[in-house]
């Protein structure tokens, strides 16, 4: 995986893609813009998340605290738009204990005494 949660495949996918729509000649150009932009958004995360840090001090790692608990569960719903790792998350969990009630069937019970 790589920056936006992009494999490598996507990438050269979307390489080739930009080199038939914008061409050999402005193609370099074009990456250039956009690592630049990309650059520029992480300084100002970076910038935004340090400015906060320092204004509320501890109290920031209190409020990331919940966050940082939903991040599990919240990557286990990723998963599961990857139909192979979902399979996969399926087959490899443990089965549900069996139930020690009777197992109630499908069918009806039919009376076959009919008189």
């Amino acid at each position: 995986m790589t920056m936006f949660g992009i494999s490598y495949e996507k990438l050269f996918v979307l390489a080739v893609i930009a080199l038939f729509v914008l061409g050999p000649e402005r193609l370099p150009a074009a990456a250039t813009w956009v690592g630049q932009n990309i650059r520029r958004v992480r300084e100002f995360a970076g910038h935004a998340n340090r400015q906060l840090r320092s204004e509320l001090g501890p109290e920031f790692d209190q409020l990331r605290e919940p966050l940082e608990q939903l991040r599990g569960p919240l990557q286990d719903l990723r998963s599961l738009r990857d139909p192979r790792s979902a399979l996969m998350r399926h087959l490899l969990d443990e089965p549900s204990p069996p139930s020690n009630g009777p197992v109630p069937s499908a069918r009806p019970a039919v009376d076959t005494d009919a008189t």
